[in-house]
């Protein structure tokens, strides 16, 4: 089994910063893309940020110049610094990782996993 454990959300005042984590454990041979999607109350989830097994990042344009998503690949560990929080930012934050991983027969296969959730609110 493979679990996605995320850590660092919380309660913060608008121009503040918090920095998110994102920790694979399990029987893990790869990791591709890892993300970051969050999903305010009334609203559909949307993707924050993308990076890449080869360090190719992407954001959405309401957070480009004020996140930062890296990666420790020997921790399978995903981060998203954020600075310069807003109101609107209030959300809860997922993380996604596509993992190369292998079930009970010995099979290899890829799947994309979920963590589950951490909350960060932006007060004005």
């Amino acid at each position: 089994q493979v679990q996605l454990v995320e850590s660092g959300g919380g309660l913060v005042q608008a121009g503040g910063s918090l920095r998110l984590s994102c920790a694979a454990s399990g029987i893990i041979f790869s990791i591709n893309a890892m993300r970051w999607y969050r999903q305010a109350p009334g609203k559909q989830r949307e993707l924050v940020a993308t990076m890449t097994s080869g360090d190719n990042t992407n954001y959405a344009d309401s957070v480009k110049g004020r996140f930062t998503i890296s990666r420790d690949n020997a921790k399978n560990t995903v981060y998203l610094q954020m600075n310069s929080l807003k109101p609107e930012d209030t959300a809860v934050y997922y993380c996604n990782a596509e993992i190369e991983t292998m079930n009970n027969v010995n099979r290899r296969y890829w799947t994309s996993y979920w963590g589950q959730g951490t909350q960060v609110t932006v007060s004005s």
